[in-house]
């Protein structure tokens, strides 16, 4: 038996999410179908993080097992990405792993990058790929609001109802933000996220960096602990999955 890791790039725009959905398509299903076209058997990959509908990633990872060598890898990548042709799916290397190795709990940080467009002119570029925000962010309240959400707290307040983790406390390893020109790029950095974690901490740091909250009122909606106090998640297309570390 033989484990692969693929490391994957993809548009999310069209997609449900990477996860199978029965109401749409998934990256998942997409990646099987072509895996099951080459090997002939139905294979299921383990994706390291499930991105929500319409959230891209610049490097997923997610591996599977199979009785088979890989003994070409530049054939193989070659050969899924013409099976992928058309999709918005890249399979962008593959390296075979030891036989405990699991994409999802091998990982020891998880990054993700959030882009906001910060302009009154609409985007042609980056439509599908950035949040676009035509007030002006202030962005030293903005770093100092993700400042606050770094560390290990009970993150509650930006939790799904729908998530299935077994605690609300995890640990932000560090947020860093980052303007260029126009663009506003937000990284994050944890071994793990709640489902909706990172939109719902953008949706309410654009809250503050537009002073629509005052940095009090971050922080007292931050340690309520209530999802009902929390700002509408940020959009799902400025969110891209970076990497995964392991």
């Amino acid at each position: 038996m033989y484990n692969y890791l693929l490391k994957i790039e993809y548009d999310g725009t069209k997609y449900v999410g990477w996860q199978y959905q029965k109401n749409g398509l998934s990256i998942q299903e997409k990646i099987e179908t072509a895996l099951k076209k080459i090997f002939k058997i139905k294979i299921r990959i383990i994706g390291a993080g499930r991105t929500d509908k319409g959230v891209h990633a610049v490097e997923q990872s997610a591996n599977f097992l199979i009785e088979n060598k890989i003994k070409d890898k530049k054939r193989f990548i070659n050969t899924i990405n013409f099976f992928l042709n058309k999709s918005l799916i890249s399979i962008i290397e593959v390296e075979e792993k030891n036989l405990k190795f699991h994409s999802r709990h091998s990982a020891k940080e998880r990054i993700y990058i959030y882009n906001i467009i910060n302009r009154s002119a609409p985007l042609s570029l980056d439509e599908n790929k950035a949040w676009h925000i035509k007030k002006k962010l202030n962005l030293d309240l903005l770093s100092k609001g993700a400042k606050i959400l770094e560390g290990s707290h009970d993150f509650s307040t930006f939790r799904a109802s729908s998530c299935s983790a077994k605690s609300p406390i995890k640990k932000i390893n560090s947020i860093k933000v980052k303007k260029i020109e126009n663009k506003i790029i937000i990284t994050f950095k944890s071994k793990s996220f709640l489902q909706n974690q990172v939109r719902s901490m953008v949706g309410c740091l654009e809250k503050l960096s537009t002073k629509k909250w005052s940095l009090k009122k971050f922080k007292k909606i931050f340690k309520s602990k209530q999802r009902k106090n929390c700002a509408a998640p940020a959009p799902a297309h400025g969110l891209f999955l970076k990497k995964i570390r392991y």
